[in-house]
């Protein structure tokens, strides 16, 4: 039974881990940490963290272990070799990888976890067998990466048609059309404040992910094909920048001014 004096491994310290392994901190878990940053682990130790020089020794002081990590690669040199999570672990250990709190496996196991997951998120959702908390993260980043570029489209549509950039930003961002986690992009948008929440080359490679698996299960998906062209070039020229920054590409193939004219094509021939 998971309890708060259960010990957790956590391993992966990035924006998003550090602040769930902080949380569990301050709800009383005993917390075991592991990045391959030190100045991360030192952050986390500061706060109330032991820390662990290598994820063989985080995995033989925890009860539970759990990983947030960027990338498929990244979860396969943590869990697998002789020094990774999997041969390292202690019998009846839980394995918890945080990709997504929309959980796969066994029920009962996720069901023991619920003193961890209500203290990193306000909801959290059993989908089925392993794998099907994936899948159900690629339907929901399906969603967000095509209705980011269609919001991209039309705010430079309304800005080519004579609409002031800072006004269509902001009242784009109170209609009910737009979800909640688009509108603080258009408020940033409005400062071209295009920095990392969500990278584009993260949603590039789960269009990537979402278009395989739409090919392997023949499921027909034109839009998002088209969304990932345009995310692809963008992302070609800086990966690093938020996925929201189509909203600048597609301000630059509309060729509208930035200073939020629109373009009047033979105006700018005859100068």
């Amino acid at each position: 039974m998971i309890t708060q004096h259960s010990t957790i491994g956590f391993i992966g310290l990035g924006a998003m881990g550090q602040r769930m392994a902080l949380r569990l901190l301050t709800k009383g878990f005993k917390l075991v940490v592991y990045d391959h940053t030190s100045r991360k682990i030192q952050a986390l130790a500061a706060a109330g963290a032991t820390p662990a020089p290598s994820v063989r020794q985080l995995a033989r002081k925890s009860e539970v272990i759990v990983s947030c990590l960027p990338t498929d690669e990244a979860v396969l040199s943590v869990y697998q070799g002789p020094e990774g999570v999997i041969a390292c672990a202690n019998p009846g250990t839980v394995v918890i990888e945080m990709s997504t709190l929309l959980g796969g496996g066994d029920a009962r196991v996720f069901d023991s976890c619920q003193p961890i997951f209500s203290a990193v998120a306000k909801q959290y959702f059993h989908m089925g067998p392993a794998g099907s908390g994936t899948t159900m993260k690629l339907v929901v980043n399906t969603l967000l990466g095509v209705n980011m570029q269609a919001i991209a489209e039309a705010v430079a549509f309304g800005e080519k048609a004579g609409l002031g950039r800072a006004l269509l930003l902001r009242v784009l961002a109170k209609t009910a059309v737009v979800a909640a986690a688009h509108q603080n992009k258009l408020l940033r948008a409005e400062r071209d404040d295009y920095s990392p929440q969500f990278p584009l080359r993260l949603m590039n490679k789960d269009f990537g992910l979402i278009l395989e698996k739409a090919a392997e299960i023949g499921a027909p998906m034109p839009t998002t094909a088209a969304a990932h062209q345009i995310f692809a070039a963008r992302s070609a020229a800086n990966g690093n920048e938020d996925f929201s920054s189509v909203i600048e590409e597609m301000e630059h193939q509309a060729r509208v001014r930035r200073n939020s004219e629109p373009v009047d094509e033979l105006s700018r021939l005859a100068r």
